[in-house]
Parts: C-alpha cells; structure tokens; sequence
C-alpha cells in the first residue's frame, strides 16, 4: 500500500461528514453512517496484511521535511485498532438506524467526523496532533452525548464537557513542555527521551496523566461511569468502543516510545492505580441498579487489565493486553447494544423493572450470557484468552516485577470473583424472575410512557442482531485465538523494536 494513501483513513470520513451535512436525506445519512466504517475497516485489513511484509508505513503530509512536516504513520498496531474500531462503529451505526436513533439532526454527520479524528488519532506519529485529532473526536462527541435535549442528558454533557477540556488542557500543556526540554514533539525522535532526560520525563509524566484520565484509570476515573450510561445505548456502545480506547492506545504508545522498559522511578504508582482499578471497577458493579450502568463499571475494570501489559512491559504481557483491549471493545460493545435493545422494546434497563425475559428473549439471553462469560473470563468467549494470556504474562515476569505481578494475578482473580457475583445478579433479575407482565413504552415526546400490559411485545429481530454479531465475534475470537495472537504478537513487537518505526518517519 501507498504510504501517502494513509491521510485518507482521516480525510474521506470527515468529507463525508460535510457532504452528511448539506445534503439532508435520511436515506444519504444512513448510507454514509454505514459505508464508511465498512471502507475503513475493510482498507484496514488490507494494511493489516501489508504490515506482515512492510512493518512500518509512513508519511509526511505536504513534503515538507521531517520534524516539521505532519507525520502519518501505521503499523500493525494502528492497523489493528483501526479495524477493530471500523467494525465496532459500523455495527453501532446500525443499531442506531434499527433504533431510530439517526432521526436526530446531523448524527450522522458527527459519528463520521468522530471516526475520523479517531483515525487520525492511531495514525499520527506526532504529540501536538494527538492532542488535535483527540479534539476532533470530542467536538461531535458533546453533541452526541447531549442529543436528546433532556436537562438530565444536558447536565450529563456538562459533566462530560468540563472533564474533558480540562484534560485536553492538561495534554497540551505536557506537549508543551515535552517540546520545551527536547525539541520535538514527533515520537520517532522521542525515542527513550523519557529514561536518558529527567525533564523530559516529567513532561511526558504530564501528557500520560492526561490520557490515564481519558482512558478511566483510577483514581481519576469516576466521570466515566457517571456520564457514559446516561447516554443512548447506541451512542454509549460507541464511546466505549472509541474514546477509552484511544486514550489506551495513546498510553500504550507513548511509553513504548519514550520509555520503553526503562520504567521511570514513579511507575510502581502506575501498577498501584492498574491493581485499584481492577477491583475497584468489579467491586463497584454491586452498587448498581441500571444494567449499562453496571456495565459501565465493568468497562472500568477492563481498563486496568488492559494497561497490565504496559504496566509490566514485557513482550508477552504487551501482546496479552492487546488481545484484551480487541476482546474488550468487542465483548463491551455487544453488551451495551444488547442493554440498548432491552431498553428499546421495554421502555427501561432497570434491574427492578424488566424481569423474566429467559423466556419472552431467549436469543438475547443467549447473547447476554455469552457477554457475561466474556466478561469474567470463561469459555468459549474471548474473554478466557484474555485473562489467561495476562495472567500467565504476569507471573513470566516475577523475576523482574515480583510484588507489581503477583499483585496484578491477585487482582485480576479477585475482580473475576466478584465480576462472576455482580453479574450473576445482574442476569438473574433480569432473565430470571416472575415473569414480566407489564412495561412503559417508549414515547417519542417524553422518552417513557404509561404503563402498558406487556402482552406479546418481543424485541424486533433488526434491533437484537448488531449484539448478537458481536457477540458472534467474541466466540469466533475463542476459536481461532491461535491465528490471531500472532498478529497481536507482531503490534506488541512495534512497542519494543522502535528501530523500524523510526526508521521510516525519520529517513
């Protein structure tokens, strides 16, 4: 593949964003909310093959010389997230459509301007166009969020508005002060700036707070599980699938590249925040009565396995937390359009207002239990994978890290347990139980109707499938986990060999 073809993967969903805008045709939105994510997901894979033979794509927009020209650089690691986060938006997209969730104004639009920055996100190799491309996704993201017109929603927005352009603030200044002690913000020249100069440390120092903070680690968590459930389901799934996970892939990133496995001094923190936040997310899913809202503390917990590879940096943990972060986007994704589906049909996620549905939605509650399995870790979902791979990363590395990795097995065992007791509640008000006899449906003015006898209401198949294909995903990630943990070992291997990366960006 052509490396000047990758500023496409930014450019033609943010034209097409445009084109969503002046020509209003519901029919042109849902065309566009759904083509693009397929084109991108499907050029992906091509670049995901590429990178078997060619390890490092890269360019520098508009030729001007490297170091000032806008770097646009792909790997296998960019290429895996932008497939993964392709399809995840595409099958979001069509629950969305299923749900009439797109008859609000310009959402179409401002889900495409949203890929977009996400891609420009995995494709920059520059710090200062992080922080922009990070600003393009949240831009549609405030109105995405706060669609609906509802003071709570509004309020919600504000929250979500607030936390964010005080991080934003944060990560330009540490990009700023990154550029003060060395020079550059392009990350193939940071190479092991953050180990060789203490300065430059604490200005990278500063940057990874920023994203921890966008990612939903603990202790700064707690605006995540607070906004992301007031949300439509849709456009919750789609967050998750997202935001997160940039943030992640930005620290996963970054450290590689400017401190690799020379931990700075401060980094036995770091392994504390990742061992809170995998309980903390798990213990916390007890508190809840709103089935998203338990998810969304679930989400918390993944984040912590997630950052396990980063927080061990090894190559087998790297490679393992990989995994989790595609099984992750994946498992969450199919979970919350399924919650979405529940709402949708029942008029409420309400763990004490639906109840019964095992007989009434046995396919759903297949896929529901499948997500569940995946969460906590058991087969044959991807989730078994996942945890096994980090936790046999994990006790590989006792000899380097002994307290940091066996805190981390008992971290992730221990919030297993209690993911395994949270959700069994979780399924057994909802599935099991008297069986439900009456519902609000929805109303299109105010959101929620009168109470109705339930009578032969079933969840309409088109809004039940986009969960259940994921949740198809998840399974068929446990059956040929063999072919695909090489390719995650190939992205870990981009975040350890840094020579090829350089390389490229700087000739």
């Amino acid at each position: 593949m052509n490396p000047a073809w990758l500023p496409l993967f930014t450019a033609v969903p943010l034209l097409l964003a445009g084109v969503g805008v002046v020509v209003r045709r519901p029919w042109i939105g849902r065309l566009l909310m759904l083509a693009t994510p397929l084109a991108t997901g499907v050029a992906a894979l091509f670049l995901l093959a590429e990178h078997a033979r060619t390890p490092v794509l890269a360019t520098q927009v508009g030729g001007y010389v490297p170091g000032i020209a806008i770097p646009f650089v792909s790997d296998t690691l960019s290429a895996l997230m932008i497939a993964v986060t392709s399809l995840t938006t595409l099958v979001c997209a069509w629950f969305v459509i299923a749900t009439g969730g797109d008859r609000r104004r310009f959402v179409a639009p401002l889900v495409l301007m949203l890929l977009g920055g996400v891609n420009g996100a995995l494709l920059t190799g520059d710090l200062f166009n992080l922080f922009v491309w990070v600003e393009v996704m949240l831009l549609p993201s405030y109105a995405l969020l706060a669609g609906a017109g509802s003071w709570r929603r509004l309020g919600v927005g504000r929250t979500f508005v607030v936390v964010n352009l005080v991080t934003s603030t944060i990560l330009v200044v540490g990009v700023g002060f990154v550029y003060a002690t060395t020079g550059t913000v392009t990350l193939a020249a940071l190479v092991g700036a953050g180990a060789e100069d203490p300065r430059a440390g604490v200005a990278i120092a500063v940057v990874l707070l920023a994203l921890s903070v966008k990612a939903g680690l603990a202790p700064v968590h707690g605006w995540l599980p607070r906004t992301y459930p007031d949300t439509s389901a849709g456009i919750m799934a789609l967050f998750s699938a997202l935001h997160t996970k940039v943030g992640l892939y930005a620290l996963y990133r970054i450290h590689a590249t400017t401190f690799g496995a020379d931990a700075p001094s401060w980094w036995p923190a770091v392994g504390a925040a990742v061992v809170v936040t995998i309980v903390l997310g798990a213990l916390a899913t007890f508190g809840e009565n709103h089935l998203r809202s338990a998810l969304a503390w679930q989400m918390v917990t993944g984040v912590g396995h997630i950052l396990v590879g980063v927080a061990l940096f090894t190559a087998a943990s790297l490679s393992a937390g990989l995994f989790y972060l595609v099984h992750h986007i994946v498992t969450m994704g199919a979970l919350l359009l399924l919650a979405g589906a529940i709402e949708h049909t029942y008029g409420s996620g309400r763990l004490d207002r639906v109840s019964g549905l095992m007989r009434r939605e046995p396919w759903l509650a297949v896929g529901v239990a499948l997500g569940l399995f995946s969460l906590v870790g058991l087969p044959p979902t991807s989730g078994l994978w996942g945890k096994v791979g980090l936790i046999l990363a994990s006790t590989a590395a006792v000899t380097r890290h002994p307290v940091l990795a066996w805190s981390l097995v008992a971290a992730m065992i221990l919030a297993s347990v209690l993911s395994l007791l949270a959700l069994q509640r979780v399924w057994s008000q909802v599935f099991w139980g008297r069986p439900l006899e009456r519902y609000r449906p929805p109303d299109p003015e105010t959101g929620r109707g009168e109470l109705t006898p339930v009578g032969d209401v079933r969840i309409r198949s088109a809004v039940a499938a986009p969960g259940l294909v994921l949740i198809g995903v998840s399974v068929a990630m446990f059956v040929f986990a063999g072919p695909i943990f090489p390719v995650t070992d190939r992205a870990a291997a981009t975040l350890t060999d840094l020579a090829p990366y350089a390389k490229a960006v700087i000739r």
